[in-house]
């Protein structure tokens, strides 16, 4: 191979990876994804995504001060969400990089990414919900990754027109490879960030979710949905040496309550989370970043 062509190639590979995260928020989306057409619920705005700010080209990125119980013990970490607008395609159900097909169709995506250190070994979650655009309850594919000296666990719930098709990869004895369908309304705890920012907030406002509990973990598990009940209210958080307005969103369950603070003010920012089992995250920065540019 003579030297013009190994450069030729070489900087090939290079522009391939430099774009391989990178957002295209302005390319139009032309069609939904391939499932059952569902209705969000009343009390849901089916419209909240659609303001500029997602097109930007950019991500929302904010950074928690997280708290999560493992081996008996309060673990300290941060978590960050980034929050973006892409375009996928039926063919695989991922971003696109071919923004001339004919079976596009916009989607939201929320990475949420935690290292928690222990006392032997640090655990590693990234967790991805994709939502339609036009849709922030019904979520069409969620997935977990679980990395930990123990060994890995991948999780993928996808909507199809069956329902939801689960498939799992687990290390654990009992588990192993496997898959199971889902009812098509189940709503996954770890959506809430996104889908409660999506609320028509009214003080005093009522609703029920069939909730399923959280993914993040390693175990493949398939628990009963629990209708939970929600309600709304006005509270305030601390935020850079300030007390800004923010809605209160209690969740009823059965070991106490789960309560979620968002900004008043749109994009109704996600500012904390309090859930009895000893998980916690309370915001610490927030800001448009196209993290994905060098």
């Amino acid at each position: 191979m003579n030297r013009y062509v190994f450069f030729i190639l070489l900087l090939l590979a290079a522009t391939a990876f430099f774009t391989s995260c990178e957002s295209n928020a302005s390319a139009p989306a032309t069609s939904e994804p391939a499932a059952p057409a569902l209705t969000a619920p009343s009390f849901i705005n089916p419209n909240w995504a659609k303001n500029g700010m997602w097109y930007d080209g950019k991500a929302e990125v904010a950074v928690y001060d997280a708290e999560r119980v493992i081996y008996g013990k309060v673990r300290r970490f941060e978590y960050t969400f980034a929050t973006v607008k892409e375009d996928h395609n039926r063919a695989f159900n991922v971003k696109t990089d071919d923004y001339n097909r004919d079976d596009l169709f916009g989607v939201m995506k929320v990475n949420m990414f935690a290292r928690i250190e222990t006392d032997n070994y640090p655990y590693h979650f990234l967790t991805s919900a994709f939502f339609p655009a036009e849709d922030p309850y019904y979520l069409y594919k969620l997935t977990n990754g679980s990395q930990e000296w123990c060994g890995n666990t991948f999780k993928e719930f996808l909507r199809t027109p069956e329902g939801i098709a689960y498939t799992w990869h687990s290390y654990w004895d009992g588990q192993g490879d496997g898959n199971a369908k889902l009812e098509a309304q189940t709503v996954f705890e770890d959506q809430l960030p996104y889908t409660l920012r999506a609320l028509n907030f009214a003080e005093g406002l009522r609703f029920t979710l069939p909730l399923r509990p959280s993914e993040i973990n390693s175990k493949a598990l398939t628990p009963a949905l629990t209708e939970t009940a929600g309600e709304v209210s006005s509270a305030t958080f601390s935020f850079e040496g300030k007390e800004m307005p923010a809605w209160k969103v209690t969740l009823k369950g059965k070991g106490g309550d789960t309560v979620y603070l968002f900004d008043k003010t749109y994009p109704n920012t996600f500012l904390s989370m309090q859930a009895p089992d000893g998980r916690k995250m309370t915001l610490k920065s927030v800001r448009r970043w196209a993290y994905w540019v060098s």
